[in-house]
């Protein structure tokens, strides 16, 4: 295979999982999106979290929210936990790196915020803490996953007020691609509902 043919075949695989994920996500995307919404009309926030690329998407998603997606309009209460390195590397070294964000959550998390998780595979056991963590302080969460949802799945960790966005796709590149433009549908439709 050419390198240019391993290009169009990289294209091909991503418009291909991306009609895959619009057979299935629609609903669960617009139930999240209301979800958020009225969280922030009730005073919440969105605390967002994620390792590797993920932990991109969680900061993306927290920037458009502080300061804009496509419109002028109000800044939105959003924190990503994956910025703050000297929290990160002094938990990951006095108690474990599994609580990077649990700690961050018991700490800043309040009943009805939302916690927004990336995870291509469902299994980052940092995330699973995350999710127990988000679920004591009585906050809702939303999984973005993707493969078959890993142990957040199997061992039914998420709770029917939860909201699993699971890419259908074995590929991380291409889970990353759809959580990408998750992200982008999130934020449109938190800003249509709230600001018209």
């Amino acid at each position: 295979m050419s390198l240019q043919e391993r290009i169009y075949q990289h294209f091909t695989d991503s418009i291909q999982t991306k009609h895959d994920a619009l057979e299935e996500l629609p609903a669960a995307i617009e139930f999240a999106a209301q979800t958020i919404v009225q969280s922030l009309l009730n005073n919440g926030k969105v605390l967002s979290c994620g390792n590797g690329g993920s932990a991109g998407d969680a900061q993306h998603f927290s920037s458009e929210m502080l300061n804009r997606f496509e419109r002028e309009r109000p800044s939105l209460p959003a924190i990503a936990l994956s910025t703050d390195t000297s929290t990160i590397t002094s938990i990951a070294n006095d108690y474990s790196y599994n609580e990077i964000f649990s700690k961050q959550i018991r700490a800043l998390g309040q009943a009805g915020d939302i916690l927004l998780a990336y995870t291509t595979s469902g299994n980052s056991g940092n995330i699973i803490e995350a999710v127990k963590a988000a679920h004591d302080r009585d906050m809702i969460v939303i999984a973005v996953t993707g493969k078959d949802g890993g142990q957040l799945a199997s061992l039914a960790l998420l709770n029917e007020s939860d909201i699993e966005l699971r890419v259908p796709s074995n590929s991380t590149a291409r889970i990353q691609e759809v959580h990408l433009l998750i992200t982008h549908c999130l934020c449109d439709l938190i800003d249509v509902q709230l600001f018209g």
